[in-house]
């Protein structure tokens, strides 16, 4: 028989234990998508947005730790987070292939549905946001409805950045970071400073000397690389279905997308790889 045994030992009766369905409460989880209009396709748009949702929630959960494994002196720590990180946002980026296989026409079958709602407005994407050190406080504003969710996120505005908390790590560890990168008004977005270019200059040309600085300095640059990847495959995405009409939010759409592809996190990792020198010949 082409059929696989039904081994005797397999649990059925679950009546007084915790079924697969219940630990996970996909009650919840399955129930939650409501489609708006009657049309096919925007079921492939809710369930899109809801597992990037869940997505980001994970990797919000792992910068988090990331952040207090740096502020104890344990860079190691980090470093596993950081892998699980990436491979986060390479779901994060496939998921739009999927959401690209639904066409302009079907999308407008029911963008109508989603009135002024906005992938902007996403307060999980804004914290992210805030852990990686874009800080702008007029990203609160479609929060103002909420008034506890508003406090946590302007919360998360008034923390150290991931990046501010490597560089008060450099600073407790001997490297002369200024004291006005690791001591400042953390709601305001890092800006780059020479001092700080000659610090990473330093840990890249003697990696061996610096290798956990280093390393984090890498970790750090790959999180951004796919961050800016991952963005850049939005506003394409958007720009294939919707093409340059404004976002359903009320911004410009496409090129307000593109205005973020210009912001840096952590400016001097870059700024670092023009700077650097061949070793000297021996």
């Amino acid at each position: 028989m082409n059929q696989r045994e039904f081994e005797k030992g397999i649990h059925t009766d679950l009546k007084q234990e915790e079924s697969y369905g219940g630990y996970l409460r996909l009650d919840l989880v399955l129930s939650a998508q409501q489609p708006r209009s009657p049309q096919h396709d925007e079921m492939l748009f809710i369930i899109q947005h809801q597992t990037s949702e869940l997505w980001m929630k994970l990797m919000l959960h792992e910068l988090d730790a990331a952040v207090k494994f740096i502020q104890a002196d344990n860079l190691e720590g980090s470093f596993k987070i950081f892998a699980r990180v990436g491979h986060i946002q390479r779901m994060l980026f496939e998921q739009w292939s999927v959401l690209e296989t639904m066409t302009p026409s079907e999308y407008l079958t029911f963008r109508g549905a989603l009135g002024r709602s906005s992938g902007f407005q996403s307060y999980q994407y804004r914290a992210i946001e805030f852990v990686l050190g874009n800080k702008d406080a007029n990203t609160l504003k479609p929060h103002l409805h909420d008034p506890p969710l508003y406090a946590s996120l302007d919360a998360r505005l008034r923390q150290p950045s991931v990046y501010d908390e490597f560089l008060r790590w450099l600073a407790r560890h001997g490297h002369p970071v200024p004291k006005e990168r690791v001591e400042r008004d953390w709601t305001q977005p890092y800006e780059r400073h020479p001092a700080v270019m000659q610090v990473f200059q330093r840990i890249y040309e003697n990696t061996a000397e610096h290798w956990d600085a280093y390393e984090m300095a890498e970790k750090l640059v790959d999180v951004e690389e796919r961050f800016l990847l991952w963005r850049f495959r939005h506003m394409k995405t958007v720009q294939r279905i919707i093409g340059f009409k404004p976002g359903t939010g009320g911004s410009s759409g496409v090129s307000f997308l593109k205005k973020a592809l210009d912001v840096t996190f952590f400016p001097e990792l870059w700024d670092v790889r023009t700077e650097l020198q061949p070793p000297a010949a021996k």
